[in-house]
């Protein structure tokens, strides 16, 4: 027989009751703060799901009536510059936050609205209603509310979306010099997510003050948590991470405030993350004013059986017990907030004058129409006063340096002027500058705070990147070691970052910069080697660099350092190793967005291309002998590239060639052609030509893999065809 020794992790698990000591102990003050709130969120909740009742809603309304105490609880005792993120269920979360930094946490029953919570509970009102005077102008809605100055960093309709972003606010509070601590909100439903069991991981790998806070209601929609999974104490996660662990009932919030101060004691203290489980329920649907049972999935004696443990009536009875509030008290502080809303209600609503039986929101409280793409991406004024070339010459002397070498000297000149940058990535801090060299010298230059080497999780450290960003206190570089592996983290990439600064209302700089190579034709197959440019044309928020030279390399990666939006940056293996002229000590300039490059003038047709087709269109132009104008596009994205440059061409020609290596199905051509040919139809003796890979993906076949990308070939062969439909010349 086998000798068998059971184990044990070593990590605390730990299940938190209050006793009658413990209510008699905890400060008055609190208790009534508590109460406050509990009651001002639970009369916002009914306003909201009445107002829905009356179609007035437009979207969800996902309500948090029955589950008040755990996010009251939790919060009542953060500093402002303490940071919370949550799910589409978040009104309470926000609520709680705003609240306790509008009063400082101390709150009045016998006086319990101020004008600054008035103006929090109707300018959040306001934001679920799709208002201008919300906090997101009306963008956010129910589920992406923000409200940065109170540390409410963004409620999230992706759910379990914002666990990474709240690693990466996390990460900046530590590395600020901080003892601020983050909390990440998130239910039943999404503990089985990956970017939630990832961030998990990373955040105890580099233990960061984040608490994960599990709102287990039981239900994701209509699905209980038995259904998804054997072991429903969502708490016990923690201990395959090395993270402690609190349960706690949700429907005593001295309970979770208890749970929270002891976890928070560990985080200030620099002893990295925990969870809080708080069991709790909703009293109501996912979305909408009736209960789970109307739709069959809950039974009315389940819902009975939690409403009877109601945390404002827990609240109400412990604080009458102790003598700090009597029965009266209790009923008039119920009434006051409901009269609060009444009022914040009123000054949003008027009689519909068509139908004086029903109500409508004042018109003049829409935002303007106007404002639907303002606040997508910056300005640009940042980069005022920098030394801007729309041509990369160098200034002085020249020396040669391979491509790949010149990516490294320029990041290593910003990094050695601009704190703020962090480099982040799979192997980037490991075998002299990561897998291609890239990063070479930056890890002994700038140390483990600077250049992180991250887990194979790109879900989990993009979206920390991500959140890195947008606390606005690092500029974070991240590379991916091929554009492929960017979809394991889509949601952080498209979801999250690529719409963050519009969906929150326009106003909030997200810097950050994205890295990552094309490697067709170096064997790597399917799933290695994708060019991602038409991708990221199509999501409104990102901006888009591909340079063909080591000179333009250091403009443009100056100007994505720079600029307050994310931007991708893509490289090509074919031009790593390629040794080209550069200024000898000219790091500096950036190429700003709105600056092609004519490599080549002629008047026949206009070729537009990036990376390294543009040398293959080169070698094509000269083997056919056309007089092509070829355009280096530089910036990609639709706000960036330059279309005065691009139009004057094709008024001159009259055709259009897209050159593009990779596959046809994610072409970044076929958005361009769709654009060039409705800006510049009337000047156009032809339909726009591309030149793009195969249909599928390359393959790892070396004759398979030419067979499915573009080079000099391609290029001459549409040029060709182009010569034979005007009639030659």
């Amino acid at each position: 027989m086998p000798r068998t020794t059971a184990l044990t992790t070593g990590v605390d698990w730990i299940e938190l009751t209050t006793t009658p000591e413990d209510w008699a102990a905890a400060d008055p003050a609190l208790l009534e703060a508590m109460l406050v709130q509990l009651h001002l969120i639970r009369a916002f909740e009914e306003s909201v799901l009445d107002l829905a009742a009356a179609g007035l809603v437009h979207g969800p309304a996902h309500s948090s009536i029955g589950q008040e105490g755990g996010a009251v609880g939790a919060i009542l005792g953060l500093r402002s510059t303490d940071a919370v993120n949550g799910s589409h269920r978040g009104h309470h979360q926000f609520l709680a936050k705003a609240l306790t930094h509008v009063t400082g946490g101390a709150m009045d029953a016998g006086n319990p609205v101020t004008p600054a919570v008035h103006e929090v509970l109707q300018r959040t009102l306001a934001e679920i209603l799709g208002l201008a005077q919300g906090y997101c102008g009306g963008r956010g809605g129910s589920m992406h509310l923000q409200w940065l100055e109170a540390g409410a960093l963004g409620t999230n309709a992706i759910v379990g979306g914002g666990a990474p972003m709240a690693a990466g606010n996390a990460w900046a509070q530590k590395h600020s010099g901080t003892t601020d601590l983050s909390i990440n909100f998130f239910g039943d439903g999404a503990s089985q997510i990956g970017s939630v069991l990832e961030s998990l991981n990373l955040a105890a790998a580099w233990r960061l003050p984040v608490c994960y806070f599990i709102e287990n209601n039981l239900y994701a929609v209509s699905t209980h948590a038995t259904e998804v999974t054997a072991d429903i104490r969502f708490s016990v996660r923690g201990q395959g991470f090395g993270i402690p662990s609190w349960r706690v009932d949700g429907m005593d919030p001295l309970a979770v405030h208890l749970a929270m101060a002891a976890a928070a004691e560990r985080m200030r203290a620099g002893e990295g993350p925990a969870i809080i489980e708080a069991e709790v329920y909703r009293f109501f649907h996912q979305n909408g004013p009736f209960p789970g049972s109307a739709f069959g999935y809950r039974t009315k004696d389940e819902e009975g059986q939690w409403r009877a443990r109601d945390p404002l009536d827990r609240v109400a009875r412990e604080m009458i017990a102790l003598g700090l509030i009597d029965e009266g008290g209790v009923v008039d502080l119920r009434a006051s907030a409901q009269r609060e809303m009444a009022t914040v209600v009123e000054a949003l609503l008027e009689t519909d004058p068509e139908d004086a039986a029903r109500r409508r929101i004042r018109p003049s409280l829409w935002p303007d129409p106007g404002f639907v793409d303002v606040g997508i991406r910056s300005d640009l004024t940042e980069l005022a006063g920098l030394d801007r070339r729309t041509a990369a010459e160098p200034d002085g002397d020249t020396v040669e340096r391979r491509f790949v070498d010149v990516v490294a000297e320029v990041m290593d000149r910003r990094m050695s002027q601009d704190q703020r940058i962090v480099v982040l990535g799979e192997d980037v801090h490991r075998l002299a500058g990561g897998t291609n060299g890239a990063t070479k010298g930056l890890a002994t230059a700038f140390g483990p705070d600077r250049v992180i080497g991250t887990p194979i999780s790109e879900n989990a450290f993009f979206g920390l990147a991500g959140g890195m960003a947008l606390d606005g206190r690092f500029r974070p570089v991240v590379e991916f070691m091929y554009p492929d592996f960017m979809w394991v983290a889509a949601d952080q990439v498209f979801n999250q970052i690529a719409k963050a600064r519009h969906m929150f209302g326009g106003t909030h700089p997200v810097p950050l910069v994205l890295r990552t190579k094309v490697a067709m034709g170096s064997g790597y197959g399917s799933q290695h080697l994708m060019d991602p440019a038409g991708i990221f044309a199509t999501s409104p928020g990102w901006r888009i660099v591909a340079p063909s030279t080591a000179a333009d390399y250091v403009g443009l990666m100056n100007a994505a350092l720079a600029i307050d939006d994310p931007v991708l940056v893509i490289e090509h293996v074919d031009l790593y190793g390629s040794a080209q002229q550069v200024g000898a000590d000219d790091l500096d300039f950036v190429i700003p967005p709105g600056s092609a490059a004519i490599r080549r003038e002629g008047a026949d047709v206009t070729v537009l291309s990036y990376l390294s087709m543009v040398g293959h269109c080169a070698e094509a132009i000269e083997q056919t002998g056309i007089g092509a104008e070829l355009v280096d596009l530089r910036w990609l994205d639709r706000a960036s590239l330059d279309w005065d440059t691009v139009g004057a061409s094709i008024r001159k020609t009259n055709a259009v060639l897209i050159v593009e290596q990779g596959a046809r199905g994610t072409s970044y051509g076929a958005w361009l052609a769709d654009e060039v040919q409705r800006r510049y139809f009337d000047w156009l003796d032809q339909p726009v030509e591309r030149v793009t890979g195969g249909e599928a993906s390359p393959s790892i076949s070396k004759v398979l893999e030419r067979a499915a990308i573009a080079r000099t070939e391609e290029v001459a062969d549409a040029l060709d065809r182009m010569r034979a439909a005007w009639g030659g010349r």
